[in-house]
């Protein structure tokens, strides 16, 4: 029986990952459980799962959460640095990381250096400290498996294969809900707009980043360290139907691709069960009825996000952590009515040139441009043209 820590658990990939763990219940036993703000939610899922531990990472909620959870003997912590003793806890199998943002890289890291396996989907924690992840994976010896759901599956079409075989990747991506549109069109979209993805249901902030394109340029990062590919031999690909999750293009010719319906809980259960396959529930595709898969370029030009990813990826150094800072933060701002749509490539990109790349800097120097990105962000957005 394996025993998980789920960071996050209160979010979209949180829910549906217990929604997995709960269809295994002689496979898997929920160790931890964490959330950010969502005290009620996160007392219902302790309620159900009865993990021996949970935790709050705003202190303000504790309070709230202990009053659900008395009587049950369930260890309560709160604040930020509990997030990395859920992490790190040696009474842990596997670690699901599905918190949002540059959050989750201290408890990526600790996870990591505690010897515990990593199933990933916080894709912030290799953008930012890719370097620093990789590193400790291979000291301790452990495995880092993807749930987002083109890392899983390059993951599975590399297995049993010759990774120096490997001529390329190509990461699909639906294209959000602003494919095809104009530079005058995204001068006028809202934030409800962009939160209206046409094929899956996600997190705000993962919503935003796909109408932008931002996240398949994280994705590119991210794919960069999980794979050791460099980033010519990286490609992305519009796919609307979102039926093919990713291909992977061997030197002989031969693609193998990953194929499913739009469904986190593929993902979520291939990291929590590797290397078996168990059954799933997840629907299945109707092969008689399937509409044609269409795939075209992405527009860099109208949705400027992928390439300064790209950019970013190559300059390297800080500067990855750079870019997802001023992302969270132009996307903050967007969703707050502080910025526009538009505003989002543009204030990423001024405090890109802002910045002055450290080459290998470590967690405490992560954390200080994180923050220094983050305030220019702000400034940037209060300045026009």
């Amino acid at each position: 029986m394996k025993r998980i820590a789920l960071l996050g658990s209160t979010g979209s990939i949180g829910t549906q990952a217990l929604q997995v763990v709960d269809s295994f219940p002689e496979l898997f036993r929920v160790h931890s459980l964490s959330a950010h703000r969502q005290a009620a939610k996160l007392a219902r899922q302790a309620r159900h799962f009865l993990p021996a531990v949970v935790a709050i990472s705003d202190e303000s909620c504790y309070n709230e959460l202990k009053a659900e959870l008395s009587g049950l003997g369930i260890k309560i912590l709160a604040g930020p640095d509990s997030l990395r003793e859920l992490a790190a806890d040696q009474e842990t199998d596997i670690v699901l990381n599905s918190l949002v943002g540059f959050a989750g890289l201290a408890a990526t890291l600790a996870a990591l250096s505690a010897g515990n396996t990593l199933a990933l989907a916080n894709k912030e924690s290799l953008v930012a400290g890719g370097h620093l992840a990789m590193r400790q994976a291979a000291e301790a010896g452990v495995n880092i498996l993807p749930v987002d759901s083109e890392h899983s599956a390059i993951f599975q079409c590399i297995q049993g294969q010759q990774l120096d075989a490997v001529e390329k990747i190509v990461l699909t991506a639906s294209g959000g809900p602003f494919f095809g549109r104009n530079l005058a069109f995204l001068q006028t979209v809202t934030p409800q707009d962009a939160l209206k993805h046409p094929n899956w249901v996600m997190g705000a902030k993962i919503t935003i980043d796909s109408a932008t394109m931002m996240n398949k340029g994280l994705e590119v990062i991210e794919a960069r360290w999980l794979f050791g590919l460099p980033y010519e031999k990286i490609d992305v690909v519009v796919h609307r139907e979102s039926i093919v999750h990713s291909l992977v293009v061997y030197r002989d010719g031969a693609v193998l691709a990953q194929l499913g319906t739009p469904d986190m809980r593929v993902p979520i259960q291939y990291a929590l069960t590797y290397p078996e396959r168990l059954l799933g529930h997840a629907p299945r595709v109707c092969w008689n009825t399937l509409s044609p898969l269409n795939f075209a370029p992405p527009d860099k030009s109208n949705f400027p996000c992928l390439p300064l990813a790209y950019l970013a990826g190559a300059i390297g150094g800080s500067m990855p952590c750079v870019l997802n800072a001023a992302n969270e933060e132009a996307v903050r701002l967007f969703l707050g009515g502080k910025a526009s749509f538009l505003d989002i490539p543009r204030i990423i990109e001024r405090v890109m040139n802002k910045h002055k790349v450290v080459t290998e800097p470590d967690f405490d120097t992560l954390h200080d441009v994180d923050k220094e990105a983050r305030l220019l962000s702000q400034e940037y957005a209060k300045m026009k043209g």
